[in-house]
Order: C-alpha cells, then sequence, then structure tokens
C-alpha cells in the first residue's frame, strides 16, 4: 500500500479545486493499493512570511506530507502560473518531498492548467522530487462539471487518472522501496 496526499492548491473563494480534488480520490479509492488523504491549503494556514514558526495547522500538514509516499497537485492555472500558497507549501517542506512521486491534475481555460504544470515539474525536481508523465487536465473547466460537481466526460477522464495513477504508483512503489533499501540523502 501506497499512501497518496491530494493536495488542494487553490485557496481562492469560488475555486473549482474542491470538486475536482474529490472526484479525483474518488477515482483513487477505486483502488487496492492506494490510501488517501486529501490536504486542502484553504484549511492549511501556513504562514506568509517563510522563516516564521509554523502554525499547529502548518505543523499538521508537514506530518501529513512526511506520512505520503506519492503525492497528486491539483491546481488550476492562474495568470498562466499555479498559486501562491502552493509554491508557499513547496517552499516550507523540503525533506517531505524527497525520493518520492508527484503526479498532477490541473484545470483552467483553453490551456487546461498545463502551464501551471509544467512550471510545478521545474520545482519539484529541485525538490529531489519525481514527476510522473501523465496528468489530468480540464480544459475550460467552467464546462466540464456539472452544477453538482459530477465530471460530465466522466469516461474519458476516468481513463486518464488511470493512467497517472497506473505512473505514480509504479514509481511510488520503485522509490518507496529504494529509500528503504538505501535512505535518499541528497
Amino acid at each position: 500500500m501506497l499512501h497518496l496526499a491530494i493536495i488542494i492548491g487553490s485557496t481562492r473563494i469560488g475555486r473549482r479545486a474542491p470538486a475536482i480534488a474529490n472526484w479525483f480520490a474518488g477515482e483513487a479509492a477505486k483502488r487496492d493499493d492506494l490510501t488517501i488523504d486529501v490536504i486542502d491549503l484553504a484549511e492549511a494556514r501556513l504562514p506568509d512570511a517563510l522563516g516564521e514558526a509554523l502554525t499547529p495547522e502548518g505543523a499538521a500538514v508537514a506530518q501529513r506530507l512526511a506520512k505520503a509516499d506519492v503525492f497528486v497537485v491539483v491546481t488550476p492555472e492562474y495568470n498562466h502560473s499555479f498559486p501562491a500558497p502552493l509554491k508557499s507549501l513547496i517552499d516550507w517542506h523540503n525533506v517531505e518531498w524527497k525520493g518520492k512521486a508527484v503526479g498532477f491534475v490541473s484545470y483552467g481555460g483553453r490551456s487546461g492548467g498545463l502551464r501551471a504544470v509544467e512550471q510545478l515539474r521545474q520545482i519539484f525536481v529541485e525538490m529531489h522530487a519525481m514527476t510522473v508523465r501523465d496528468s489530468v487536465s480540464f480544459h475550460d473547466v467552467w464546462a466540464q462539471f456539472e452544477a453538482s460537481g459530477q465530471v460530465l466526460n466522466a469516461d474519458s477522464c476516468s481513463r486518464a487518472a488511470k493512467a497517472m495513477l497506473n505512473q505514480l504508483v509504479w514509481w511510488g512503489l520503485a522509490l518507496k522501496e529504494a529509500r528503504t533499501t538505501r535512505p535518499y540523502e541528497f
């Protein structure tokens, strides 16, 4: 079993991220090789300035990240990039990412959040994390979900989620075994 942390990267009022993260958590829950923890940055209460002491909520997030074997970041694309609270989360937690696999679920307008994902890939490499090739993206997100939060093109989206999760689990197992055999100390 691998422990998957799904990170909701948007904190905006009126955000789509919780509905998308809930859908993805449902897809991940269909598997018998994952346990799931959804981390909502709107509830994390990380300090704005790096170097301040972590709040109790922030310390709790650190523990949840450390427990994870693999991560999926749910991110919108705002102004051709990802949200600032997501960057704060990444920067606040250095060792929690090391030697672990990261996947992405993105959303936005025409690009479906892919520009945000490309930037996040560069950042996670610097954090010594392995990003998987496939991702799930919702282009023109406003037309992809019913008011109830249900995905309109569920079969296609489920196939994309399954492909990404297969890669995430493969890398997650390989990296977990490697970390167990030989600690990642770079």
